[in-house]
């Protein structure tokens, strides 16, 4: 299930309250804080507490299969 375009437009990272990256319908992205926040049956999950930190490598990747909102 994808997620709307617009609602991509309007969705925040909880702590910084920036744009998310949408990466091929399975997490959203920060760049900013390196926090991916998982998408469970077509709805994010933006909750502190269920967000993951990214390394260096896992970064590079997640940006070359990112799209921005």
């Amino acid at each position: 299930m994808a997620i709307d375009q617009n609602l991509l437009g309007i969705l925040a990272c909880p702590v910084d309250k920036g744009p998310l990256l949408l990466v091929e319908d399975e997490l959203l992205y920060n760049p900013r804080l390196r926090r991916a926040y998982p998408i469970e049956n077509g709805i994010p999950v933006l909750l502190v507490d269920e967000a993951r930190d990214v390394d260096d490598v896992e970064h590079e990747s997640i940006l070359g299969r990112a799209q921005s909102a």
